[in-house]
């Protein structure tokens, strides 16, 4: 059975679903983040979540990061390319950004990140079916940041690849069939792989990035950085999904619920920080 045929049969089976849930309330993910589902009490957001709900909370930021890439290095939407944005919820546009100039280096790296957050979108909508959320509203200068020059480029692309690695870290213990923890260990590696090409070229090239948060590890030439994203123990963060969304919507205030890259907030169910 492939990666995709796991994760289809994931969405499909009302089973496995329920055992999502359950084991998702056991590890205790939604009562450790207030406001992470849309209503109701930390018991019954653990109760409803399911597969599902994850799935569409990964495809929410690969759409980011595949329409950065893209208008980066073409100036053109996801859309614009074949890949589908329709599905549940409110779809809306993607502004701001542009085709940037870089240098051959930096290039071969953009050109590469952009083909393959394309395929993550890709292999999530074909996995999720007529489940798969529509691409929300997205606004890639949130922070006025990113289009300007290579070394924007550079700074933002880290942010968005070491939040990726320690939003897919901080599901893995969620996870308990071996399948598909293997399915998704294999998008959180090539994101892995995305954020170790990203730091090292901000190292190479002396640029100094902010902290993002607590659970940020900032590469090397910024203040308290490091080669790698890890911790003094040599493991990598993780983040909840509450965490993620104080980052993506540039606000950390418990309940908020758009902002930041996601103006109109995202689709599916976890949508609060």
């Amino acid at each position: 059975m492939t990666k995709q045929d796991v994760l289809e049969d994931l969405v499909e089976n009302a089973v496995s679903r329920r055992k999502f849930a359950k084991s998702a309330l056991a590890a205790g993910f939604a009562i450790g983040a207030v406001g992470l589902v849309d209503g109701g009490s930390s018991e019954a957001q653990a109760q409803s979540l399911t597969d599902v709900d994850i799935l569409n909370f990964a495809l929410n930021l690969e759409y980011l990061e595949a329409e950065f890439y893209t208008v980066a290095t073409t100036g053109r939407r996801i859309g614009d390319i074949g890949i589908g944005v329709t599905g549940t919820g409110t779809q809306g546009a993607t502004t701001g950004g542009a085709m940037l100039a870089l240098d051959d280096r930096v290039a071969q790296a953009a050109l590469n990140l952009a083909n393959e957050e394309q395929m993550h979108v890709r292999f999530l909508r074909t996995a999720l079916g007529a489940a798969a959320v529509a691409k929300p509203a997205i606004n890639l200068e949130a922070l006025n940041l990113g289009f300007r020059n290579a070394t924007e480029f550079l700074s933002l692309a880290r942010a968005f690849e070491d939040v990726g690695v320690t939003a897919y870290n901080g599901a893995a213990p969620l996870i308990r069939s071996s399948s598909i923890l293997a399915a998704a260990a294999a998008i959180a590696l090539t994101e892995a792989q995305h954020s170790g090409v990203l730091r090292y070229l901000v190292y190479d090239r002396g640029i100094s990035v902010p902290q993002l948060d607590r659970s940020d590890v900032p590469p090397l030439a910024s203040p308290n950085g490091r080669l790698f994203n890890v911790f003094g123990d040599g493991l990598t963060p993780a983040r909840t999904p509450s965490q993620v969304l104080a980052i993506l919507y540039a606000n950390t205030a418990a309940g908020t619920r758009r902002g930041g890259f996601f103006p109109n907030g995202l689709n599916g169910t976890i949508v609060a920080v």
